[in-house]
């Protein structure tokens, strides 16, 4: 199931300062990354940061759950309010900018139209201001209109009200499916004013910076989650355990033990024989077989003896070649040495 990111516009590169986005990765694109582009964009080869989003999220939703309290979301909702009326001064400059603007360029155009056609120099120049004056109130309109996308959104009476009765009710409702992600990012939004993200190329921990609405910040280190490979890597302490075991148990018995301690694999499951195995010829770990044989093996005598290691093992089922086996189902041991090696020589000449 696509996960769907909780933080979009909130994020800022700790690197180059830049707004970090969204990007789909994985095979269906179900693996959202938030990541700063703002390099890229200007020429270098690589991005800012990326992180993943799910542990991001959900590091931020623990934090919002940790704190959420109607008495910190009154705050908030506070500061938003002192931000909204000092927005609205702000409005009202804006406003008077362009409207100046519009008068200037309506007192261009009457200038223009009552100059005297027959003084040409005169309507050339009053044409030009009048043209300036359009591209100024074009500019005040298009520099008003970047201003209101840029302003803070601030709940209404009625959104408040809602807000602060969920916050009464967050912990049990915030993680049920009927939460959506649009309701999640309301209160995400309501509370906090930006996340600084600082993260580092291969390497698994990255950080973040909160800064909330009510002016309290928050530093919070995160882990990258581990890939699949990774994830599915048997401990150092476990490799320990069967290291120290092989040297008297083999491969059965050793899953027993590790089974019987309450020991599981990665992936949750119970050790097998052939588990165990795997471990030790990975980590190159000798079982008791390497460790206490007592003779050579099949091949090793074939090359002694300068015969095929079918003939060994003819020799070793017609008791010609003496040869034991430690447990069932481990290899054979040819006991060849200095004292028999002529012996067994001659039966093959």
């Amino acid at each position: 199931m696509r996960h769907a990111p909780l933080l979009p516009g909130l994020l800022i590169c700790g690197k180059c300062g830049r707004r970090m986005t969204v990007r789909y990765t994985g095979n269906g694109g179900i693996r959202p990354l938030y990541e700063c582009v703002g390099r890229w964009k200007h020429g270098n080869k690589a991005t800012c940061s990326s992180v993943p989003a799910v542990p991001l999220d959900q590091a931020v939703s623990d934090k919002i759950l940790s704190i959420m309290k109607p008495s910190e979301l009154e705050i908030s909702l506070k500061v938003m309010h002192s931000i909204n009326d000092t927005d609205r001064m702000s409005d009202k400059q804006w406003l008077l900018a362009v409207e100046r603007a519009h008068y200037e360029a309506d007192r261009a155009e009457r200038q223009f139209m009552l100059a005297d056609p027959e003084n040409r120099l005169v309507v050339r120049s009053l044409e030009a201001n009048w043209d300036q004056k359009l591209k100024d109130l074009e500019k005040a309109k298009q520099d008003y209109a970047a201003y209101r996308s840029k302003k803070t959104w601030v709940p209404s009476e009625e959104e408040e009200k809602d807000i602060l009765d969920l916050a009464r009710r967050i912990p049990e409702i915030w993680n049920a499916p009927s939460s959506t992600p649009v309701e999640k990012k309301r209160i995400i939004r309501v509370l906090i004013e930006d996340i600084t993200v600082l993260s580092e190329k291969r390497c698994p921990d990255f950080s973040i910076g909160i800064r909330f609405r009510s002016g309290r910040v928050e530093h919070l280190s995160l882990k990258n989650p581990l890939p699949c490979a990774d994830r599915r890597r048997h401990t150092d302490d476990t490799i320990t355990i069967i290291r120290d075991l092989a040297s008297s148990m083999d491969d059965y018995e050793i899953a027993d033990c590790l089974n019987q301690d309450g020991l599981t694999t990665p992936e949750g499951k119970n050790f097998t024989y052939a588990g165990v195995r795997r471990i030790r010829y990975k980590h190159a770990i000798s079982g008791p077989y390497q460790r206490n044989r007592q003779g050579i093996s099949v091949a090793e005598a074939a090359s002694l003896l300068g015969i095929s290691t079918g003939k060994i093992y003819y020799g070793i089922s017609a008791g010609k070649i003496p040869a034991k086996k430690q447990h069932p189902g481990w290899p054979w041991e040819v006991l060849i040495d200095d004292t028999n090696l002529e012996s067994i020589k001659a039966l093959y000449t």
